[in-house]
This record gives C-alpha cells, structure tokens and sequence, in this order.
C-alpha cells in the first residue's frame, strides 16, 4: 500500500507539473514581473535607426549652411543621423574612444542615440547597482532626449532616458553619467541632465517631431 500510494503521488505530480507547463504562458509572466526579472523593456518604436556618416553629416551641413545664406530658406528639416553626424565632432567630444557604431532616430519628440560603449567608461556599477553585474565590456548605449537652443551658438541635448543594454539609469543617476562624458568646461546655466552642444549661429529654434529634427533661421 505505501507503494501504491507513492506511486498515485508520483502520478498526481507528474499530471500537475504537465498542467503548469501547458498553462506556462499564463503563470510565467506574473511570476516573473513580481520577481523583478525577465527581459527588459524594448526601447520606443519609430523610424528606423540610421547609421550616423560623415556622409549623413555632409547633408547636414549642407542643409545648416543653405540656412545661413541671405536668400536661403527660413527652416531646415534633419533626420535624426544627419543632426547627430553633423554635431558628432562634440559629441565625441563627450564619448569615450570605446564609443563606436553610432545610429540616431527620432522618435515622437525626442532625439535617440545609440553606440556601442563599455559601461565601465561611464560609471554604469554607480548606476545601475548591483543589475550591473550583466553588462560585459561592450554594451549598446541608448539616449533618449530632447533639443534646445539656449543662445545662439548653444544648444543642449537633455537626456530623459539613459539605457545600457536596455536596463534604464534611474533619473537621480543621469546627471553623474553624463558627467563622465562631459569632460570640458560646462556651460553656465546647463542643468547636470544635458549635453551642451555648440550649434551654429545662424540657429535660432529647433523642434523635433514625425521624425525630423526642424532648425529654424534666426531673424525669422
């Protein structure tokens, strides 16, 4: 009888575990969201990334340059590869020599940027704490933000969303990241969440939306 009865709980076992994997798609995903792991959240969907070029950064400045001509036109339209090329020689500036395969996009509002970095460069273990523990030496870094002009010749590229490997930098521990990388002298007035970037003088707005980035003449 103790055999037997093993044996039913054996078989009461087997059918409850065969049930859970059946039903897996509807259990997991709560078991894991409460547990804080699975993978992590993908970034905004919009245009697709473009490889920023100095090819890309020629049309740019090109477009920037038609801007600045007396009878040139009152506005500028970029896509998010040919502002990010054009402006690139500060941006790198601002990157790490580890910093390579650069794409940009524009999605809703906001600029993104991404590249491939080692997180060790930008103090990604203060950042990200112990979840830092996954990264390797050469993750995709994702920047997600927006564009203003604060004078002319300045402008500053505000980082709303910090990502390393898709895992975000929590708000309060953006401004020391992007500390790392920005290693001149800071402008006055440039909050510690923004990249100030020189822009040209001829600049007087940009807006970003439907996937451009629209630089407006300045006495217009």
């Amino acid at each position: 009888m103790g055999c037997l009865r093993r044996l039913g709980c054996l078989v009461l076992l087997a059918a409850l575990l065969a049930a859970a994997w059946v039903t897996r798609e509807r259990w997991l995903p709560l078991v894991k969201k409460r547990a804080g792991i699975g993978a992590a959240a993908p970034a905004p969907q919009g245009p697709p990334w473009e490889l920023v070029t100095p090819e890309s950064g020629a049309q740019g400045k090109a477009a920037i340059v038609r801007l600045g001509q007396r009878t040139g036109p009152v506005f500028a339209n970029l896509s998010g590869a040919e502002f990010t090329a054009y402006v690139v020689q500060e941006l790198s500036r601002q990157l790490p020599p580890s910093a390579m395969g650069t794409t940009a996009t524009v999605i809703g509002d906001e600029l993104w940027i991404r590249t491939m970095v080692n997180p060790a460069d930008f103090g990604a273990a203060d950042a990200l704490g112990p979840l830092a523990s996954v990264l390797g030496d050469r993750e995709p870094m994702e920047l997600g933000g927006t564009l203003d002009v604060v004078r002319p010749g300045l402008g500053t590229f505000t980082v709303h969303t910090l990502r390393f490997r898709g895992l975000s930098v929590p708000g309060p521990g953006i401004p020391p990241v992007l500390g790392r990388m920005d290693s001149g002298a800071r402008p006055a007035g440039i909050a510690g969440d923004a990249l100030p970037l020189t822009m040209p003088v001829q600049v007087a707005d940009i807006r970003v939306r439907n996937g451009r980035i629209t630089l407006y003449k300045a006495g217009t």
